[in-house]
């Protein structure tokens, strides 16, 4: 994760969501994450199980020069992503698998803006449609920004974020001489005693 905001979102969420998979939405709270809210955005599915856009934050909104609530969230992507964020979005939905990617944005007048996109999921309950908690933000900041709308989003490389991995069972006990930690079995010299050897 290249942006701060990016980080502080994440390091949040992983926080609340303690050994769950994903926290709820009721456990976002705006106080708490204030610094990165302009930068941050939260996904809705709508009747038909598209994506929109339930919340946006003033930069995001700015960067493409128009309000984004109940924008669908696919029609800010180029012809090429559209289907590859339609998975993505399934996997943060359906896995609770968050993902940070590298994006191309292309302004209306043609210039290129490197960004970094994150989407974290947030658990469902009952009927409640929330879906996913994200950041959008650009790596730079040409004089262009804000005065040139965005439009055309194009997905680069990508990774998953957040998945818990399984406790692994400890193999061995620890034998006399020896200390157990994080699993393995520790026991003191070695090295020190090859040293001792060679200088003698």
């Amino acid at each position: 994760m290249k942006h701060t905001s990016t980080r502080e979102l994440f390091g949040y969420w992983d926080m609340q969501r303690g050994t769950r998979a994903a926290p709820e939405r009721d456990d976002i709270d705006p106080a708490a994450i204030r610094h990165v809210l302009a930068d941050t955005f939260v996904l809705a599915d709508d009747f038909t199980g598209d994506s929109r856009f339930r919340l946006a934050g003033t930069k995001v909104c700015a960067l493409f020069a128009r309000e984004l609530k109940d924008v669908r969230f696919l029609d800010l992507w180029d012809a090429q992503s559209v289907a590859s964020m339609q998975d993505l979005l399934a996997i943060v939905s359906d896995e609770n698998l968050g993902v940070v990617a590298g994006v191309t944005a292309v302004s209306s007048a043609g210039n290129e803006i490197e960004m970094e996109l994150l989407l974290l999921p947030l658990a469902r309950r009952g009927h409640a449609r929330v879906r996913a908690v994200g950041v959008l933000v650009p790596l730079t900041q040409p004089y262009w920004v804000g005065a040139e709308p965005l439009r055309d989003l194009r997905l680069g490389t990508l990774r998953h974020m957040g998945e818990r991995m399984p406790a692994l069972p400890s193999l061995t006990a620890a034998q006399p001489g020896g200390r157990q930690r994080r699993g393995f079995v520790v026991y003191d010299g070695g090295r020190s005693r090859v040293q001792d050897n060679d200088a003698a």
